[in-house]
């Protein structure tokens, strides 16, 4: 059984830092691609960040750039979501996913599994 569980959301202020995990399980880890997402109510579910599975290539949203930094460990089966310099228009519920083969890593379509999302809050 596949999981990916993300912990490390909160409220925060404007400008602070928050670190988020993803650990996978049931998944042959350094296979995949990890992506984050984030979704607010009644919006599309929005792309982030994602990584290789080595770890040696990331892309990220235009609006988080400078400032969101991802990585993993294929060790601990985890990828992390360094988020600093955060904004009142980060707030959202953030995911990650797995994906095997994605046509697109920015894509959410593209990813096999996903995590239950943890809740960011960043107050002005």
């Amino acid at each position: 059984q596949v999981q990916l569980v993300e912990s490390g959301g909160g409220l925060v202020q404007a400008g602070g830092s928050l670190r988020l995990s993803c650990v996978a399980s049931g998944v042959t880890f350094n296979r995949y691609t990890m992506g984050w997402f984030r979704q607010t109510p009644g919006k599309e579910r929005e792309f982030v960040a994602v990584i290789n599975w080595s770890g040696g290539t990331t892309f990220y949203e235009d609006s988080v750039k400078g400032r969101f930094t991802i990585s993993r460990d294929n060790v601990k089966n985890t990828v992390i979501l360094q988020m600093n310099s955060l904004k009142p228009a980060d707030t959202s519920v953030y995911y990650c996913a797995a994906a095997l083969l994605p046509s697109s890593g920015r894509d959410p379509g593209s990813y096999d599994y996903w995590g239950q999302g943890t809740q960011v809050t960043v107050s002005s």
